[in-house]
């Protein structure tokens, strides 16, 4: 598909959603996962996955941690189960943006055999992951993970006490009879 082509104005549904349809969902998720994984795709799936913000990569800004993020992310809207390797390996990502998006994907995906490698997220170095595997554990956790979250709102960044409580109160909502 010519660059052109791609929608890369349209919001990332459905920018993927036109990917889907032209790709078939399987090989959206798969390239999503191989992005994840460090390898190249080509510069229109980078369209669709990063939008307008892929074209910086294309046209000469370094790499960095963005293709990672955006094929992580994009599980946000395209899913099939054999994306769960990926996401967890996500999570264990050295740039924190990727890690965060690893456990909002575990969330959003309910990948509750992953409550472990988000609950160990809590103590990561970087404020936003750390708010963020709070929120998370909230979704995936049990209510054994209440006191690991309690710690957290004694932080210091807002953000993760807020989470912190986020998540108290999703696992209380979840089970209300304990």
């Amino acid at each position: 598909m010519p660059e052109s082509a791609v929608p890369v104005d349209l919001p990332i549904e459905k920018r993927l959603a036109a990917a889907v349809e032209l790709y078939g969902e399987a090989v959206v998720v798969r390239r999503c996962i191989s992005l994840l994984a460090g390898n190249n795709e080509g510069e229109d799936f980078l369209l669709f996955v990063g939008g307008d913000h892929a074209r910086g990569i294309l046209d000469g800004a370094p790499v960095l941690y963005w293709p990672e993020l955006w094929g992580t992310r994009a599980l946000l809207y395209v899913w099939d189960d054999s994306a769960e390797e990926a996401v967890s390996a996500a999570m264990a990502n050295q740039a924190w943006r990727v890690r965060e998006m690893g456990a909002r994907v575990a969330a959003a995906r309910k990948l509750r055999q992953f409550s472990a490698v988000v609950s160990a997220l809590l103590t990561d170095e970087v404020a936003r992951v750390r708010a963020t595997a709070a929120r998370s554990l909230g979704e995936l956790g049990t209510l054994g993970d209440v006191d690991a979250l309690r710690q957290l709102l004694k932080d210091p960044e807002i953000d993760v006490r807020r989470g912190a409580q986020q998540g108290i109160d999703a696992l209380r909502k979840r089970f209300p009879a304990a």
